[in-house]
């Protein structure tokens, strides 16, 4: 990996983290297409530079965030992340297994727009305007539809916003509340996939090749420009989405996915 392609995939990041359209398929195929070869770098770049994206999240909205007679609204998302932290820890082996598959990644990214054409439709009339309104109950609900998203290709902002759709909330506070869940839930899974899954369970051999990685000051100055880059992208990325979202609905998303999701299903058959 050079600097140009580290810049790259952390604008990717930052653009599509928040957005339904699956950020971890986005950082993939654009390796893929740079012609760039999976390897445990690779790997760790890109979990590492979602702290970028998840510090834009608390900047944006930190006074939500940092409002500490609010008890409730960490006792939501502390119980609203519960259920991907437990399948997430279950399933971590099936989802890895899935990350190279570009072609299976495609597809989900296909029938995931398929979705997003209709869910409009489905929740029209919402009851639950404010994240002040949403319910313990609610959150924990959305904390399940989350976990679709551990098929590579779902989106977490999709599965969570279309969740939160589902328990009644409006377009936007489904929107804010799955980029409130995304704190813990992102956090949680660079904190495990590097200090625990890296460090707690690696073969001598792996912690040989993390500590070598360290040690590069190339390698370190990647990680510190990309999580700059993903969090000043991400920041302009979230308030775009929230706009966008609230005056359009989910269609222009949907049909994105579906055009690129076959562009990329014919890219890679053709490679083979």
């Amino acid at each position: 990996m050079d600097l140009l392609q580290a810049l790259i995939i952390a604008i990717v990041e930052g653009l599509t983290e928040y957005l339904p359209i699956s950020s971890t398929a986005h950082m993939g195929f654009t390796a893929a297409l740079m012609g760039m070869e999976e390897s445990e770098f690779l790997k760790m770049f890109q979990v590492s530079i979602q702290f970028g994206a998840i510090l834009s999240i608390v900047a944006l909205y930190w006074k939500k965030f940092f409002d500490f007679t609010n008890l409730t609204f960490y006792f939501k998302l502390a119980f609203s992340v519960i259920p991907a932290l437990v399948l997430g820890y279950f399933f971590d082996d099936k989802i890895e297994a899935v990350l190279g598959n570009q072609i299976a990644i495609s597809s989900v990214l296909v029938i995931g727009g398929v979705v997003l054409l209709f869910a409009d439709k489905w929740f029209k009339n919402p009851t639950i305007l404010d994240e002040k309104e949403i319910t313990i109950k609610n959150g924990i609900a959305i904390g399940f539809w989350q976990c679709l998203a551990m098929m590579p290709g779902t989106s977490r902002s999709a599965a969570s916003i279309i969740g939160g759709m589902a328990q009644g909330l409006s377009r936007k506070a489904a929107a804010e509340f799955s980029f409130f869940l995304a704190v813990p839930t992102m956090l949680a899974v660079t904190v495990y996939s590097i200090f625990v899954k890296t460090w707690g369970k690696g073969t001598a051999t792996e912690m040989k090749g993390y500590e070598m990685i360290l040690q590069d000051q190339d390698h370190i100055t990647f990680f510190i420009i990309g999580n700059v880059v993903a969090f000043i992208v991400a920041l302009v990325a979230v308030k775009t989405f929230i706009n966008v979202l609230t005056k359009y609905g989910f269609k222009f998303w949907g049909w994105y996915r579906i055009v690129v999701g076959i562009g990329l299903l014919l890219y890679f058959y053709s490679a083979k």
